[in-house]
Formats: structure tokens, C-alpha cells, sequence
């Protein structure tokens, strides 16, 4: 008894020691610094090195698979927008270059790559698609210098959703077959495609990979604010091992693309951009036999209902109008709320856009990058500026903004109505409207009352709701519960002004192929 009670004390004595050595631990550890109400801790900067890309003092123009000066021995500037500082020159093609351009695409169409089989096409794809991957932080770190956007974005969404694009579209070049079930398909020919600078090499990949995998050539021209990353492009191609004429770069103004549509030996035609240059190709190859599709500007509602988890809507509010500096085509600019919510949804808004860190896009810790070219931030102040003097109420975040270089602080018009200039015209900015609605009904008609109708967001927890108002809705896209999620395996347009025709999914093939 004597020994088994020692034994007890024992281990008394050594849980009490154990206990009282464990509350001084937890008290060191739980001696932390409180944090007072509003007080915000600033990141430390995060840049990203720029030392991964090499950019030329002089890029030349890409055809029948060299690098070759322009005729008319001019070049453009192209400068960082986030430092206006220089990225060297590049070509200035004209009407004698596409020509040369147009025709090494018709020869490599009639040659080679016309008779090789969709299985052999398709290998040069994938290995386009794993170059993009290989070199992703080269095309990222290039792509944010050039165009403006945050280095999270381009490293996160715009590169791999390029590589995706091919090698979704590489597994279609031997099953043309199943495009168009029960019909026979061919290839078109020469295809001319002009892309904007919101996003240079997604929007490349978007109309380059189904034109290839269908068994077409092309001829591309990039934006001339973001010309870069396409020419990066050309050199994955060389690297592939494509053959010669099969992708051919053309860079230049506006003269340069209007002289690729107008070309006679092109088949195909696929633009994005400005509506009102999209009318005036329609217009100018209305008389000719060539195929033509659309995507065009938008003004696309984000709406949100009183049941929506309301927190996560303000996320997606953010991610789809300034995250992007609401230079996507298909940003939630108008914010359709329901009248119930509206001013725990305006509060949350205020209180989420003041956490915004605008400024250096290679910094991993921004939101918000720089606009990408100084007429873009001229316009949008303008609208701003003119958008004040109408009856609604005006915020803008409180954040700091960078004085080189061409920024944007977030802002947002509440209680507008729907003849505002703000509401009905394209800022394509960080510039968001407001208005509210009481029932399913009105929200649709709102949402509608647009000559636009690229894309839409319904927030609600009732699935029978969103299906409701998605089938009242006249727009291309539709999201449920989130915004701007893209997905290579799903078709993408718009409605009335904002185009016609898609790209991504099997619909994105169809513009490329002849039906029989």
C-alpha cells in the first residue's frame, strides 16, 4: 500500500509540474498584439522579377515562319503603362506586308498543313500548350509589363486558361467528325483575326487554337498597345516546330487590321473589340463571301437577390469589375440589388473596395494594376467626370494611387436610374452603377434594357430562381453565384450589339469549318 501511494504522489507531483509548465507556455503564447478597429497593416512589397523576360529594342513582323522588317520601315513605341517608360519598338505593318502575310498562310494551307491529318495537327498543339506552360511566368511577367494588369492575374487566369484553350482544342483535330454530327465538315482557308489588348494572349489563343485544329492558317493581328506577348507567341511556334505560313503575326494600327479584312484571299474574318469597329467590318464585308464573327463591347448586370450570400456576391462584385480594372469586355458593371439588401450590400461594397491596393501590377500583393494606355484613362475620367453631374451619388475608395503611370482608384454610382449615361455606355473601367429592384420581373427587365448582351451574374440560394431569370435574360453568358469563370469546354459570345458567333466549346469550332 505504502509503495503503490509513493507511486501515486509521483505522479501527482509530475502532472502538476506538466500543468503548470504548459499554462506558462500558453500565456507566452496567447500574449499577442491586439489589433484596433480600423487599423490596417500594409504589405511589404512583393515585386515580381522582370529579369525572366528579354525584350528586344526593335520586334519585326512574323511571316512564313521568319522575322522580317516592315515595307514601309516604320516603327510604333510601346510603353509599360504602370511606369510610361519604354518596351522597345515594333513593326508597322501595311497593306503590302499582310499581302505577303495572307499568301504564305494560302500556300501553307494549300501545302503542308492543308494535307497533314487532324491527329498529326493536333500533336503541335499539345506542344504548343506545353511550351505556354513551360515558359508561363515568361509569358506572365511579359504580359503584365505590356498590358498593365496584376502579375496574380496574368500568372493565375490568363496564362493557363491560354495553354488550356490549346490543348482543349488539340484533342478536337481529329474528331471534326463529332463537331457537327451527321454532317461533313472541312476546313475554310485563310483566316485574318484581329485581337484587343485586354487580353493579348488569351484572346489570341482563344481564335488561334480552333483555327489550327480545324485545319486552318492564320493571320494574326495584335492590339498595338500589347503587342508583345503574340510576338512571344511567334517564337513557341518556331520552338513547336509549326510549319512555315501556318501562324503568320502582323503588328500595326488600325490601317494594318482594316487591310487584312479587306484582303481578297481571306476566308475568314473574327474580330474582337469596339462595337463600333465591329459594325464598320461587318459593314465593309457585307458584299464579299467571307464568314465573320462578332465580340463586341458590353455593359453586362450583376445581380443580386435577397437571399444570395451576400458576402460571397461582394466578392464577386470585386472580382468582376475591378480586379480587371473593368477592362474585360464581359465586366459586371451594372449592379442590379434588391431594394431590401441594398444598403447592407452598399456598406459591405465601401467597406471591401477601401482594402483594394491599386498600384506596381508586378507587385504580387495588387488588386488593381495600371489602365493600359493613357487615351483609355482619359476616357474613363471624362465619363466620370461627366457622370457626376447627373443625380447619382458618387463613391470613391479611399486608396492610395501611384503618381507615375496610369491608374484608377475603384469607384461606383449609386442609386442611378437606367437612362444614366453611366449605366447605359461601355467605361471599361473600375467603374461601377447601382440600381435596385423589388421583384424577379423587374431585375430581368433592367438587366435587358441594354443594347448590349454579353454576359450576366444571378446571385441567389434558390436554384429556381436563378434558372428563371437566366431564361428571361438576352445575354451569351450566365453565371450563377460567381463571376468571370472561364472554362475552355464552354462557348462564349454575345447577343445584339455584342456580337455574334462564339469561341471555346465544340460552338467555337463551327466558325472554322465548312458544313455540308
Amino acid at each position: 500500500m505504502t509503495k503503490k501511494k509513493a507511486t501515486k504522489k509521483k505522479v501527482t507531483k509530475s502532472t502538476a509540474k506538466k500543468k503548470k509548465t504548459s499554462k506558462k507556455k500558453t500565456t507566452r503564447t496567447t500574449s499577442t498584439h491586439k489589433l484596433k478597429p480600423g487599423m490596417v497593416f500594409e504589405y511589404d512589397p512583393a515585386p515580381e522579377s522582370s529579369a525572366v523576360v528579354s525584350i528586344k529594342k526593335k520586334y519585326e513582323l512574323f511571316i512564313d515562319g521568319a522575322w522580317v522588317a516592315p515595307e514601309s520601315g516604320k516603327y510604333l513605341n510601346n510603353e509599360n503603362p504602370a511606369t510610361e517608360e519604354s518596351l522597345g519598338k515594333f513593326a508597322i505593318g501595311n497593306e503590302k506586308d499582310i499581302d505577303k502575310a495572307v499568301k504564305a498562310a494560302r500556300k501553307a494551307y494549300e501545302g503542308e498543313w492543308g494535307k497533314m491529318s487532324g491527329k498529326d495537327r493536333g500533336k503541335y498543339l499539345f506542344r504548343i500548350a506545353r511550351i505556354l506552360q513551360e515558359r508561363a511566368r515568361e509569358f506572365a511577367v511579359l504580359e503584365t509589363l505590356d498590358g498593365g494588369k496584376p502579375i496574380k492575374e496574368s500568372r493565375d487566369v490568363d496564362i493557363p486558361l491560354a495553354a488550356a484553350h490549346f490543348f482543349y482544342n488539340a484533342g478536337w483535330a481529329d474528331k471534326l467528325e463529332y463537331v457537327y454530327p451527321g454532317k461533313d465538315v472541312k476546313s475554310i482557308g485563310v483566316c485574318g483575326q484581329i485581337i484587343p489588348w485586354n487580353f493579348p494572349l488569351l484572346m489570341a489563343a482563344w481564335k488561334i487554337a480552333p483555327a489550327l485544329a480545324c485545319g486552318n492558317t492564320v493571320v494574326l493581328k495584335p492590339a498595338e498597345q500589347t503587342p508583345l506577348t503574340a510576338l512571344l507567341l511567334a517564337e513557341v511556334c518556331q520552338e513547336a516546330g509549326l510549319p512555315k505560313g501556318v501562324v503568320n503575326i502582323v503588328t500595326g494600327e488600325g490601317p494594318t487590321g482594316a487591310a487584312l479584312v479587306d484582303h481578297k484571299d481571306v476566308n475568314k474574318v473574327a474580330f474582337t473589340g469596339s462595337t463600333d469597329i465591329g459594325k464598320l467590318i461587318a459593314k465593309n464585308i457585307g458584299h464579299t463571301n467571307k464568314k465573320l464573327t462578332l465580340e463586341l463591347g458590353g455593359k453586362s448586370a450583376n445581380i443580386i437577390f435577397a437571399d444570395a450570400a451576400i458576402d460571397q456576391a461582394i466578392e464577386g462584385i470585386i472580382n468582376g469589375i475591378y480586379f480587371n480594372q473593368g477592362h474585360v469586355c464581359c465586366a459586371g458593371s451594372r449592379l442590379l440589388v434588391e431594394e431590401s439588401v441594398h444598403d447592407i450590400v452598399v456598406k459591405k461594397l465601401k467597406k471591401r473596395m477601401s482594402s483594394l491596393r491599386v498600384g506596381d501590377p508586378m507587385d504580387k500583393n495588387t488588386d488593381i494594376g495600371a489602365i493600359n494606355h493613357k487615351e483609355q484613362l482619359v476616357k474613363i475620367k471624362e465619363m466620370v467626370a461627366q457622370a457626376k453631374k447627373g443625380g447619382a451619388d458618387f463613391h470613391q475608395a479611399d486608396v492610395k494611387v501611384p503618381r507615375k503611370g496610369y491608374y484608377h482608384a475603384p469607384c461606383f454610382f449609386d442609386n442611378c436610374s437606367t437612362s444614366d449615361m453611366i449605366v447605359r455606355d461601355e467605361v471599361f473601367g473600375p467603374v461601377l452603377s447601382i440600381m435596385t429592384f423589388r421583384t424577379p420581373e423587374e431585375a430581368i427587365v433592367k438587366a435587358n434594357d441594354t443594347q448590349y448582351g454579353l454576359a450576366a451574374g444571378i446571385w441567389s440560394e434558390k436554384g429556381s430562381k436563378v434558372h428563371q431569370v437566366a431564361g428571361g435574360l438576352k445575354a451569351g453568358v450566365i453565371w450563377a453565384n460567381t463571376y468571370n469563370k472561364f472554362d475552355p469546354t464552354s462557348p462564349f459570345g454575345g447577343y445584339k450589339e455584342s456580337g455574334f458567333g462564339r469561341e471555346g466549346g465544340r460552338h467555337g469550332l463551327l466558325p472554322y469549318l465548312e458544313v455540308k
